[in-house]
């Protein structure tokens, strides 16, 4: 299948360059609060890790989280609202849906810079509609509610699909693999 570009102003969407970048992908949502899953984590190591897989394979959920705690804090601020809604429209459009590559002047733009930006931006035109303090509390809700879920949902059922998309994206797993020197002087168990 040839290569087909479509431009829109300076962001190109080529469906080719999708597999060399991480895929972000909203996953269900019944999967994401299954409760048969939330455990304490045994060990400060085993937190980090449920972090790190939590965090990858649910990042898109987090995000939409993130954001509708900041949006129910602006209920009583209708221009907040307004700017809130225009903001997402650049989600939606940057972020939640786009599933080639940004380009912006013939460079490709990392999904965590368009998270970032996309993120400044959303908060830097909140606070200039004079409700700082609304947004400071939505953020901070957002970050215990989404810590504490990363933290406590254990990554059990989520092991075997977050090794094929990190390899899919470049890092292979070392888990079960070949060593790559030999091992003499080693016995199996």
């Amino acid at each position: 299948m040839p290569p087909t570009t479509t431009t829109y102003g300076t962001i190109t969407s080529s469906p080719t360059s999708t597999s060399s970048r991480v895929k972000h992908t909203r996953r269900p949502w019944p999967e994401l609060f299954s409760f048969s899953f939330l455990s304490v984590p045994i060990s400060f190591s085993d937190a980090k890790a449920r972090i790190r897989l939590n965090i990858a394979y649910f990042r898109v959920n987090y995000v939409i989280t993130m954001l509708t705690i900041v949006f129910l804090t602006l209920l009583w601020h209708p221009t907040s609202m307004i700017v809130f809604l225009v903001t997402f429209v650049f989600w939606w459009f940057f972020y939640f849906f786009n599933d080639s590559p940004v380009v912006f002047f013939n460079k490709t733009v990392d999904d965590n810079v368009v998270l970032g930006v996309l993120s400044f931006a959303t908060v830097v035109l909140l606070v200039l509609t004079h409700v700082g303090v609304n947004v400071l509390v939505g953020l901070i809700i957002g970050v215990v509610v989404v810590g504490v879920h990363v933290a406590f949902r254990g990554t059990e059922d989520l092991g075997f699909r977050v090794e094929e998309e990190e390899e899919e994206n470049g890092l292979p797993s070392v888990v079960g693999s070949h060593p790559s020197r030999p091992t003499s002087g080693y016995n199996r168990i």
